[in-house]
């Protein structure tokens, strides 16, 4: 069911740009006008994790890619300057060990609310301890690259582990819905504005929560891109791990009810991505799968993935026979495919 094209990675590691030199991995991904734009994970000679930027209009071919890192997390306290890059003339700082960096900003996930005008991103800030920031552009400043990022909130509390949150794309009963847990119980928060009060935060739990033994996802790990809107419910990727492979994350899907969220209707009986390709064990960390961004265009569900925390990395299905499958929760297909075999343009 799902397509692995052999074109895979779509970005790689720039030897150019010192600071995404080492990893490229674990993107965002917004469908705007047509074209799909990632924000994407990247660490370089400092070994700090920035944001980089990208766009494709096919969603699978890189058309552009921006040379300069977009967005770069400030820790606000008890953190030393090291020393400048030539990409960032600002002292970089070490904050927390993840992922292979010391210090910035991992995993991002973009949404769109409502149409509203405004694009949110939620991520991974090492900032003491991993915690979740939030921070928001306006979309023609992103469109144009004006890179008018507003003042992150660390929204998760202090002094803890804490990744994964992801926002909802529509408001439910009127206020926006951040889903910050699935472990196993889906938990989510329901707030009047995404302008948090400074002290206020989202308490949750990271890691370790059992979905059932002797399953492929007995340890589940967390959310992956923001659900996606379906007739039939929310749809959410997730990663977990099966303890009997233990060094290896793999993805899942589940079906939330569209009023209820909390309220699981299906989900998949088999890992829907798993790392069996050598760019998915052959990096910084092997075997490793980690979706972060998911958009639906001309009728394909187009899945976006860190492989081996190294590279960004696309995986298709047909959008109607996904859902099918996963409302009778059979075991989904995964294909290696070459690219230009497949009518994929807009007409």
């Amino acid at each position: 069911m799902f397509v692995k094209p052999i074109e895979n990675p779509i970005i790689l590691p720039e030897e150019n740009n010192n600071w995404e030199v080492w990893q490229t991995f674990n993107p965002a991904a917004i469908l705007l006008k047509n074209k799909v734009h990632f924000v994407y994970r990247a660490i370089g000679e400092d070994y700090i994790s920035r944001l980089g930027y990208a766009v494709s209009e096919d969603g699978f071919k890189i058309d552009e890619r921006l040379p300069y890192p977009i967005y770069e997390h400030r820790p606000t306290t008890h953190c030393s300057p090291i020393h400048t890059t030539h990409s960032s003339p600002n002292p970089t700082f070490y904050s927390f060990a993840s992922g292979g960096s010391f210090g910035g900003c991992e995993d991002p996930r973009i949404v769109r609310v409502d149409k509203e005008d405004v694009l949110y991103m939620t991520y991974t800030a090492c900032d003491r301890g991993l915690r979740v920031g939030l921070t928001s552009i306006k979309i023609k400043d992103f469109l144009r690259k004006i890179w008018k990022w507003k003042s992150p909130k660390l929204i998760s509390p202090p002094g803890e582990i804490n990744k994964n949150y992801v926002i909802f794309p529509e408001k439910i009963n009127g206020k926006y819905a951040i889903l910050h847990s699935i472990n196993p119980k889906v938990l989510i928060t329901y707030v009047d504005s995404l302008e948090f009060e400074e002290g206020y935060y989202i308490y949750s739990h990271f890691g370790g929560g059992k979905a059932q033994n002797n399953c492929w996802d007995s340890e589940i790990r967390g959310a992956g891109p923001p659900p996606i809107k379906t007739k039939d419910g929310w749809l959410l990727f997730y990663h977990a791990i099966d303890k009997r492979e233990p060094s290896k994350y793999k993805v899942g899907a589940m079906l939330l009810d569209l009023n209820d969220p909390t309220r699981i209707l299906h989900r998949s009986k088999e890992p829907i991505l798993e790392p069996n390709e050598q760019y998915e064990n052959n990096g910084f960390k092997p075997g490793i799968v980690y979706a972060s961004g998911a958009v639906v265009k001309d009728d394909n569900l187009l899945i976006y993935y860190g492989g081996a925390d190294s590279y960004v990395c696309v995986a298709y299905a047909d959008f109607n026979e996904f859902l099918e499958a996963l409302g009778k929760e059979v075991k989904p297909k995964v294909e290696r495919k070459v690219l230009k075999k497949r009518k994929l343009d807009d007409s």
